[in-house]
């Protein structure tokens, strides 16, 4: 049986992953990839190795950035983590929530996300001419690095939660994350493998996408406060009886 105060962190874990699943930029990456795939004529077979491999670097470079930070935390914070940084995260998601609401896409048609023009170009260069399984398994990567700035507060405040916990519920709260964070990605790659029309994809996409926006940006704003209330809050308000 798993204990009461292991299942509040896995759960923190899990919405940390939600909020990480709500955002966009890998999944149009992938999109603009294996449209321009499908326009060159590619073979259905390499189709799905470019998105098979596009996907594994997603997955990697997730799986990276979240031990990555855990391990640092851990190494840095060996006795527990300061109230400070615990607010500061807390501050992070809340500050992030608010531009996320406010900015996360520029105001016009389609689907085209905030994120620095420079980098844009470049994802938008490499899509176009990907055309190996190891080239889409690096773009995958440089897709998720490309959007740090939005998931960088959901990754540290699951990495925070989970250097409390023991090796075994680590593992899968590791699992947990990277399952949840890019199921989307993985449901839209296995729509475009059996065939389905990218064009429907993207039109579902650009009709819901203040809705995503909305709940990204309330995901970070419930988890900034929630992590405000139990380690700051609560934990103060013991101390002191």
């Amino acid at each position: 049986m798993i204990p009461d105060n292991t299942t509040i962190a896995l759960s923190i874990v899990f919405l940390a992953a939600l909020v990480h699943a709500s955002f966009q930029l890998s999944i149009s990456v992938l999109t603009l990839m294996s449209g321009h795939a499908l326009g060159r004529k590619t073979a259905h077979r390499r189709l799905v190795h470019l998105i098979g491999g596009f996907v594994s670097g997603a997955i990697v470079m997730t799986v990276f950035l979240l031990t990555f930070i855990a391990y640092l935390a851990g190494v840095i914070m060996p006795f527990g983590t300061p109230a400070i940084l615990w607010a500061i995260s807390s501050g992070l998601a809340i500050g992030v929530g608010i531009a996320v609401w406010l900015f996360y896409y520029r105001r016009q048609l389609g689907t085209i996300l905030w994120i620095p023009r420079s980098f844009a170009r470049y994802l938008d260069n490499r899509a176009k001419t990907t055309k190996s399984a190891a080239e889409s398994f690096s773009l995958g990567l440089s897709s998720v690095l490309s959007e740090l700035l939005f998931i960088f507060a959901p990754l540290i405040i699951a990495a925070l939660v989970l250097i409390r916990l023991t090796p075994d519920m680590q593992a899968l709260g590791i699992l947990l994350y990277a399952s949840v964070s890019l199921l989307p990605l993985l449901v839209i790659s296995l729509l475009i493998s059996n065939g389905r029309k990218i064009s429907r994809i993207q039109q579902w996409r650009e009709t819901n996408k203040r809705f995503l926006q909305f709940a990204a940006g309330s995901g970070l704003l419930i988890l900034g406060v929630y992590i405000y209330s139990e380690q700051i809050v609560i934990v103060n308000a013991l101390g002191g009886l």
